[in-house]
């Protein structure tokens, strides 16, 4: 995950970057700027897989089908490069989209062999040349990174392929880092996107982002967390997935419905939504003005205390409250 709208307020932050490994021992980064890791504890080739590559559903797709992907902060690249295998071995056509502004974290990831050690010659090229001249095509599929604000990217490439994607990734630093990248707006903008069927996914829990999909029209589910959790973690989700489509809620061991305790964070000030009408506010005036939104929906009863939603569910002080 990356920062384009966030990196924009204070250029040079993509240069302070740490390199730090995963709990599966594969490459990652670390922002000085934002105090967070580009992944999970869990490492990005986990992540990617089971946040991002299994709640896909590739396996519904038969060889030459098309799949059309668009993917919000790439950063290293993790995500696209077991997308790119993952189609290779299925035989199936991708069209992807990557909106970024930074290239320092994708060219850091280049040159590591930490990073390039588990990938094939062919998908290292592919990251090379997106790097390089920002597209990639072959035998039908393509590939094209979208530098710049996401902010505005997104309603450019809405111009076209609104109601036209089967994925939307969403990986940028988390709400409370990065609100310009999780309002409602965005939000509204990354999922107008999707076709009738199509799936946007993310790692983020957080109230204020899935009560922004609720009230977009989106269905909502909560990701399961795969396998065992990452040290010290204390997630009850392993992320959201979002589609404009009723999801298939049997007994999937990816996906369920909300819990109780996760509808009601939703009603709670913690599902106060992010807003940027126009589209250029900073951090801080979002951060700002949604504190004021989640004061003055708590005065006239509309939204439940943060705090007593806590106290309720014995949990401790969330960080998207």
């Amino acid at each position: 995950m990356t920062w384009p709208a966030c990196g924009a307020e204070a250029p040079g932050l993509g240069r302070r970057l740490a390199i730090r490994e995963g709990a599966d021992g594969s490459f990652s980064l670390w922002s000085e700027a934002f105090g967070e890791g580009f992944h999970s504890g869990r490492g990005a080739l986990r992540e990617a897989r089971e946040t991002f590559l299994a709640p896909s559903g590739l396996e519904r797709l038969s060889p030459w089908e098309r799949l059309r992907v668009v993917e919000v902060c790439v950063g290293t690249g993790s995500n696209l490069a077991l997308l790119l295998e993952a189609c290779a071995a299925r035989g199936i056509v991708l069209e992807w989209w990557g909106l970024e502004l930074d290239r320092d974290p994708l060219a850091l990831a280049l040159a590591a062999g930490a990073f390039r050690r588990p990938w094939q010659r062919g998908t290292l090229r592919v990251l090379e040349e997106l790097l390089e001249r920002g597209d990639w095509w072959s035998e039908g599929a393509s590939c094209r990174m979208l530098w710049g604000d996401a902010r505005q990217t997104l309603v450019e490439l809405g111009r076209e392929w609104r109601g036209r994607v089967d994925l939307v990734w969403h990986d940028a630093f988390s709400p409370r880092h990065c609100p310009q990248l999780w309002t409602v707006e965005v939000l509204g903008a990354a999922t107008e996107l999707l076709a009738p069927g199509g799936r946007w996914i993310s790692y983020c829990s957080a109230a204020a982002v899935r009560e922004s999909l609720r009230l977009l029209g989106l269905n909502l589910a909560a990701l399961e967390l795969q396998g065992a959790p990452a040290p010290r973690s204390t997630a009850w989700s392993g992320g959201t997935l979002a589609s404009p489509s009723p999801l298939s809620l049997g007994p999937s061991p990816l996906w369920r419905k909300l819990s109780e305790m996760e509808r009601a964070h939703l009603a709670s000030t913690a599902g106060e939504p992010y807003r940027d009408p126009t589209g250029t506010a900073d951090a801080a005036t979002i951060l700002t003005n949604r504190l004021e939104a989640q004061a003055a929906a708590l005065a006239s009863g509309a939204r439940t205390s943060a705090s007593a939603w806590r106290r309720r569910w014995g949990l401790k002080r969330s960080e998207d409250a």
